[in-house]
């Protein structure tokens, strides 16, 4: 299986259009996260990214709202919002996790979850899986500017637990391109451009 994958398209829709014209290679598309800014604005690409006529599985981000996203989707039959779920395609089976992780901002648009929570809705994931996240796990593919790490470790626990057959994630834009192994599984964090993983 081929999969294009992308996060934080924060609203660019010339990125969300480069998505869809090479889309035709790849059998799955994944969205891990932050297609709005600020909690508003996620129609401007996903408008443009309900076109692509492969599967799409995505993730929300802390910068969108989760209801918006179910909404969009609902009526979107290649759309699949993952939170906490997990669903088979052609016989891979990916498990999705939105929002950041740990919880770092208190701004009323922004979504995230507490380590606790995260590692409860974590605890469906399948072993074996492909892991969608928004949030990296902790100390791998998470550094910010600074050169701290400021990941998941719900989701790194969760990782060394079910040993994914990969895992992809975005949100620290610092760390875009940073890839890493967790174990066996293979971590990419992978931001607005586009990402081919074959599986």
């Amino acid at each position: 299986m081929k999969i294009l994958a992308f996060s934080d398209l924060h609203r660019e829709v010339d990125a969300a259009k480069s998505i869809v014209a090479h889309s035709q290679n790849a059998d799955v598309v994944v969205g891990a996260g932050d297609f709005a800014t600020r909690g508003t604005g996620a129609a401007d690409t996903i408008s443009i990214l309900r076109t692509l006529d492969k599967p799409f599985i995505l993730v929300g981000g802390n910068h969108d709202n989760s209801d918006e996203l179910s909404a969009l989707c609902s009526t979107w039959e290649n759309g699949h919002f993952l939170h906490g779920q997990s669903i088979t395609v052609d016989g891979v089976t990916f498990f999705g996790l939105g929002r950041e992780v740990p919880n770092g901002n208190d701004a009323a648009w922004n979504e995230g979850l507490s380590e606790t929570e995260a590692a409860k809705l974590l605890s469906n994931c399948p072993a074996k899986c492909v892991l969608v996240t928004h949030a990296p796990p902790f100390e791998c593919a998470d550094l910010q500017k600074d050169g701290t790490h400021s990941g998941s470790h719900a989701i790194r626990k969760t990782i060394e637990n079910k040993t994914p057959v990969l895992h992809l994630c975005g949100h620290i834009h610092f760390s875009w391109g940073a890839k890493g192994h967790i174990g066996k599984t293979p971590v990419h964090n992978l931001g607005p451009s586009l990402n081919w993983f074959e599986v």
